[in-house]
């Protein structure tokens, strides 16, 4: 049975709080780690999660008015207070902006492991335009393999703690097998089938590029997730978007 945590009106979620040793890479300021420059053209689906009318997160466009995410972007935050930026390269300006309606977070959710780190996001109105269109989803239960190729792409600090940047950045990264990602983070967190591991040190995601999406070509394979205090020291963990597929499908249709 699939497990489905509604949010509409209210405040979304847990109370329970994250432990100090987890990086969320959410509310944040600008670039990714050793990244450049990149263009909305070039990744269509790319959302900036605004609240308050402030980008806190990334999201990626899956339909025409339904958005993924982390589940730890819209954790305790008010629904009507949510929007998202479609079709812009630029934080803040540009594009078109959506105010949220409802969604879904994943009913099996720990906000102290971030393990089934997901949630989708309807909008009030259409998220499509011509910089704006939908990423493709991976079959059900794909496992990206270690050494694929991906390109993650957000709004994080360029460094733990660095300077904002308003233009989108990105990163081409590849995937960590599964068991040399949990050595990495033994002393963390527990990486779960329900989590991928891509980049390597100087080259990752920081604060702001959470609920971002990790590509293999136009394919979403990962949502960025959580990762080491200091951002520059190791891989990113992301939410694994193919063990979480037929989650997506029964909250969304998709």
């Amino acid at each position: 049975m699939q497990h489905l945590a509604l949010f509409v009106v209210c405040v979304l979620g847990s109370s329970l709080a994250n432990p100090a040793s987890i990086k969320l890479w959410r509310q944040g300021n600008s670039r990714i780690i050793g990244g450049s420059d990149a263009d909305i053209a070039d990744y269509p689906w790319q959302l900036s999660f605004e609240y308050s009318d402030s980008h806190i997160c990334g999201a990626s466009i899956i339909s025409s008015n339904w958005a993924l995410t982390a589940a730890h972007c819209a954790d305790q935050l008010n629904v009507l207070l949510m929007s998202f930026r479609a079709g812009s390269s630029i934080r803040g300006s540009g594009g078109t902006v959506r105010k949220a309606g409802s969604g879904y977070m994943h009913g099996s959710y720990d906000s102290n492991t971030l393990d089934y780190d997901v949630a989708v996001i309807k909008a009030l109105g259409s998220l499509l335009d011509p910089n704006a269109q939908a990423v493709s989803l991976p079959s059900d239960g794909y496992d990206p393999p270690g050494g694929l190729a991906v390109t993650v792409t957000g709004w994080g600090t360029t460094y733990t703690d660095g300077p904002a940047a308003s233009t989108l950045q990105k990163v081409d990264i590849s995937i960590v097998d599964r068991s040399t990602c949990s050595s990495i983070f033994a002393n963390i967190n527990t990486v779960t089938d329900r989590m991928v591991c891509a980049g390597e040190a100087g080259r990752s995601v920081c604060n702001g590029d959470s609920g971002g999406p990790l590509v293999n070509g136009n394919t979403q394979v990962g949502i960025v997730s959580w990762g080491n205090p200091e951002c520059e020291a190791a891989p990113g963990v992301y939410a694994n978007v193919g063990n979480l597929r037929s989650w997506i499908r029964a909250a969304t249709g998709v």
